[in-house]
């Protein structure tokens, strides 16, 4: 339970950070990718990897993960149905399977599973609009701290200074 409480503070804490948007929506596109995916995958370790190695948000890799995981499993006969289409409906791939296949590194990709295959081609897809929405949550929720303040909208009106009161005061009020 307190691990929980520590990761969602984590969470909320990141997106408070001083990490730029791009950081954050990069963090949760991948995270997005491990979530839709199957877990124990090869790419998944090379995401991972990813996550780490380059400078994202690794609370936002978390989200990403935490918010694609319950999609990822009521999307698998989605998944299953993409990448049979793949694998044994689109007979112009069949040589390109075949020589993937007899690589050295492939095969343990798992890409010959329907689901995975279907899984990564669909997370892969949605990678560049996950990340772009997320930019754009990431920037209407939390302007810019830089933003100069001529690009503010103002739902209240600033309150005048002193020496401005006192001009509408004389101008409401002639002597």
């Amino acid at each position: 339970m307190v691990f929980f409480y520590k990761l969602i503070r984590s969470i909320i804490k990141a997106l408070h950070s001083d990490g730029t948007p791009g950081q954050v929506a990069a963090g949760i596109a991948m995270g997005a990718i491990i979530g839709l995916t199957p877990l124990l995958s090869l790419h998944n370790a090379l995401v991972a990897a990813l996550i780490l190695l380059l400078n994202v948000s690794v609370p936002g890799a978390m989200l990403g993960w935490l918010a694609c995981l319950p999609l990822g499993f009521l999307l698998d006969p989605l998944f299953d149905a993409l990448g049979r289409a793949l694998l044994m409906g689109a007979r112009a791939l069949a040589p390109f399977w075949t020589w993937s296949f007899n690589r050295p590194v492939i095969p343990l990709s798992n890409l010959n599973n329907s689901v995975m295959l279907g899984s990564l081609v669909i997370a892969l897809i949605l990678f560049v609009p996950l990340f772009a929405l997320a930019v754009c949550g990431q920037e209407l929720r939390f302007p810019p701290r830089n933003a100069c303040s001529c690009h503010t909208i103002h739902i209240i009106p600033p309150v005048p200074s002193s020496g401005e009161r006192q001009r509408v005061v004389r101008r409401l009020m002639p002597a």
